[in-house]
């Protein structure tokens, strides 16, 4: 009779518990018994793995074999526990010391000619096995690294199973000769997943994305988007068609500020898990951008899928931004549904496989035409809908999702000036990041010994109490208070506002200018702040 353990990584959404794989021979007809609640994929590891064994040279055991899987409890899907599976079964036949996998965490899909292939969500498997005190991984080579990114722990990736058997006994390891350069590599085949993160893109470098100079006019419309940037405020852009708001937000993430480190990481283990992590690319440096269709359906928007739920657009621009083009298109539950991850940060999914909690603190941009044919606030230009109609299309967007929205702007007609460049362009996306990044800099430093990072972080009741704006700056939004005009809520997102506007104006905390202006942009009544104030143009 032999008997060995090792250990892989099963993943309950973009978090992992580590998985303890035992293999038991005992004497009898010869049969392979897979147990621990494993998904169909993973049950087919075992036609996978006796095969990939067979042709790396090693021997089946020819006896009664069990692979237990503990804690049986997990659900556990995909096909990264193979290489564990048959690490295990090598040390029960004793082809390799059952000490040597002991405390190894192994993950990677093996191929019936035992190549090791590359699997989704190795950072966040890595990352679980790192909390649980595990300090060496085995990985398939293409995304060893992706494990790298996790400090105190040692990575070996390896390209076969023959590879590995060799490292476990001291043997001289074969070299593996890589793809030919120009070929493609099916081994990648398993990393991205065509049709999943549909309208989901990696920022480009501000350099080579579109600059900010290239939108005609908008001087209020700019000056919102960075504020939205500076303290990471959720904003809506409003206008007729052709005004420039798509052309707005797609310029929003050239001026966002890098990711963190840990930022990074959050940001790349849930696009690994989706299946969108750009082969050789591990580590996302910049603020993601997702833009779904106005007919995505609920399960797309916040997650879901067969099983256990699976990373939806507001977890894939978790750290960027979630653009909603023609928002009012969208379905009201739809939108509805984004109310407790803009507060909370994160979105509990509950199915009957389990319940998932994923990331989802993201940078809303809302943008809407006034009316269904776009014509409403035009002058000069008849716009034939009813008022009913009107009325119906703009309520689309609920009061409570509205609520949530910091800033909300009109985008005014593009003039004939403006277009021609007759007023001069506007100011380069390098310009406003510059000032958004010096803006952040005065936040980080304030809130430096509190567990935020942004001004629209802090909670209202630490607003009220220990930010305090200056004497009689509140004036304005008080009577705006008794008139009905603005929330409880309402009041602490004008008090963010108006903070993240101080910052970039270099005050040491809001006065009544900045109140005024937090004020305006959030209940759209002109409160005699010049157009563009704040902006140097």
């Amino acid at each position: 009779m032999g008997f060995a353990r090792t250990c892989s990584v099963a993943l309950v959404g973009v978090e992992g518990v580590v998985v303890e794989v035992q293999a038991d021979l005992e004497p009898g007809v010869a049969a392979f018994t897979l147990v621990g609640l494993p998904d169909k994929s993973l049950s087919e590891s075992r036609d996978r793995v006796r095969a990939a064994v067979v042709n790396s040279g090693a021997e089946w055991p020819q006896k009664k074999l069990t692979v237990g899987l503990s804690p049986a409890s997990v659900p556990k899907s995909g096909s990264g526990f193979d290489l564990a599976v048959a690490a295990a079964v090598l040390g029960a036949a004793e082809r390799i010391d059952p000490r040597t996998i002991a405390d190894l965490v192994l993950i990677g899909e093996l191929g019936l000619d035992g190549r090791v292939r590359p699997v989704r969500g190795v950072l966040p498997a890595v990352l679980a096995a790192a909390d649980a005190g595990y300090h060496q991984v085995v990985v398939p080579e293409q995304t060893a690294g992706e494990a790298a990114l996790v400090p105190g722990v040692s990575v070996l990736g390896v390209r076969t199973l023959r590879q590995l058997i060799a490292v476990l006994t001291d043997e001289p390891v074969p070299r593996e000769e890589p793809t030919e350069e120009g070929r493609p590599d099916a081994m990648l085949a398993g990393l991205l997943v065509p049709g999943v993160g549909i309208g989901t893109g990696l920022a480009a470098d501000p350099a080579e994305g579109p600059d900010l100079a290239d939108v005609a006019g908008q001087h209020r419309a700019r000056h919102a988007l960075e504020i939205a940037a500076a303290g990471s405020h959720h904003l809506m852009l409003s206008g007729p068609p052709g005004a420039g708001k798509t052309m707005l937000a797609e310029r929003l993430p050239g001026i966002l500020p890098p990711l963190t480190r840990q930022e990074s990481l959050e940001v790349t283990a849930v696009h690994s898990v989706a299946g969108i992590l750009p082969p050789g690319e591990p580590l996302v440096r910049r603020a993601p951008y997702c833009a779904p269709h106005h007919s995505a359906t609920m399960q797309s928007l916040v997650g879901g899928g067969n099983g256990l739920p699976r990373p939806g657009a507001v977890s894939l621009a978790h750290r960027g931004i979630l653009f909603l083009d023609e928002a009012p298109e969208f379905s009201g539950k739809v939108l509805d549904a984004l109310r407790q991850p803009l507060e909370s940060g994160h979105v509990v999914i509950a199915r009957a496989a389990g319940v998932v909690r994923l990331p989802a603190r993201f940078l809303l941009v809302l943008a809407a035409n006034p009316c269904p044919c776009g014509r409403h606030t035009l002058q000069g230009v008849g716009c034939e809908c009813p008022s009913s109609l009107i009325r119906r299309y703009q309520a689309r967007l609920s009061g409570p999702l509205l609520d949530r929205v910091d800033l909300r702007v009109e985008a005014e007609p593009v003039t004939r000036a403006d277009l021609l460049g007759q007023g001069g362009r506007g100011e380069t996306t390098a310009a406003v990041a510059a000032r958004v990044l010096e803006a952040r800099a005065r936040a980080t430093a304030r809130l430096a010994d509190t567990p935020w990072s942004v001004n629209s972080e802090i909670p209202g009741h630490e607003l009220r109490t220990r930010y305090l704006a200056a004497p009689g700056a509140l004036a304005a939004a008080e009577r705006d208070i008794e008139r009905g005009l603005l929330t409880a809520r309402g009041l602490d997102r004008v008090l963010r506002v108006a903070w993240t506007v101080a910052d970039l104006a270099g005050h040491e905390r809001p006065d009544s200018g900045d109140i005024a202006l937090a004020l305006e942009m959030r209940t759209g009544i002109a409160r005699g702040v010049p157009v563009g104030a704040g902006e140097r143009t």
